[in-house]
């Protein structure tokens, strides 16, 4: 990790409450209420070509997700695409990592925060794959998590919440600790869920398998990748998935912004062999989300 450039520590520009300004100035006080309570919404996106997928459809999440942790974000969704896009010109970026985050500020410390100012934020800069390559193409190790995601009625699932990354987070370096790469998480039922930054879907017998959002995020990627499955005539099957059915599955893949769509060669003690779907499904992601494919193509 001698290599790694902190994040705090780069060239570059930052939008920031509306005002473009050098990246290593994009600070807040220790004092935000962010910081101690996790009052904070952000957004993931990938720009391909110079274009934000599906810009607009996380600039509302954004929104909602912040209404639904009781603030509002002082920009509309219009602008806060505006600002994403000035951002990754301003950066000199065509294929880029998005982050918009918005929270709330130090003005108020405790639990109650209504007096606080809630800021926006957003940062680009160059990602390349979630995964190592080499693990991408014949597929990542998956672990099984210890911390399950939370019931419905115990946590806002439905916003892109910080804190709800907490035990992904603790998850995640657990697995790669054991050298897998990420880690299945089951939900408070006991129910396949989804990996700490990812949602993910099964293979059997030609038909995809993917488990209910119903205490997880219903990931934009994922809604992507079911609407290409079903384009494709694969029939996509949403449903409770028992911890038990890891092993009849042949397939096994995960989908997400940063991770796009990444096939699965083990959860566990259960082996799965990448095939012609998740090949398929790969390259049909890539595709759309090129504009210079999109386009070539129609």
């Amino acid at each position: 990790m001698a290599d790694l450039v902190p994040y705090h520590d780069r060239d570059g520009v930052i939008w920031f409450d509306g005002v473009l300004v050098p990246w290593r100035d994009a600070k807040v006080h220790v004092l935000t209420h962010a910081l101690h309570y996790a009052s904070a919404v952000f957004e993931g996106e990938r720009a391909y070509d110079g274009e934000i997928f599906k810009l607009t459809e996380h600039s509302e999440r954004l929104v909602t997700g912040a209404r639904t942790m009781d603030f509002e974000i002082p920009y509309t969704v219009a602008e806060i695409d505006a600002a994403c896009r000035e951002v990754l010109r301003a950066n000199n970026l065509t294929n880029a990592y998005i982050r918009p985050f918005a929270w709330r500020g130090s003005e108020q410390m405790g639990v109650s925060a209504q007096q606080t100012k809630i800021h926006l934020a957003i940062a680009a800069w160059d990602w390349g794959s979630y995964f190592p390559i080499e693990q991408r193409l014949k597929g990542i190790r998956i672990a099984r998590a210890t911390y399950r995601r939370p019931a419905p009625d115990t946590a806002p699932y439905t916003a892109k919440a910080a804190g709800l990354y907490m035990i992904c987070t603790i998850e995640k370096h657990r697995a790669e600790r054991a050298g897998y790469s990420d880690s299945l998480m089951l939900d408070w039922r006991g129910h396949v869920a989804e990996c700490t930054g990812a949602n993910i879907f099964f293979i059997k017998d030609g038909v995809i398998h993917t488990p209910t959002p119903d205490c997880f995020l219903d990931g934009i990627t994922r809604r992507t990748v079911i609407d290409l499955a079903r384009k494709r005539g694969i029939e996509v099957v949403e449903r409770t998935i028992l911890p038990d059915e890891l092993g009849s599955f042949s397939e096994c893949f995960v989908t997400g912004t940063a991770a796009e769509v990444t096939p699965v060669s083990e959860i566990g003690e259960f082996r799965y062999t990448p095939g012609a779907i998740c090949q398929t499904l790969m390259n049909d992601y890539m595709a759309l989300v090129q504009p210079k494919s999109r386009a070539a193509a129609e």
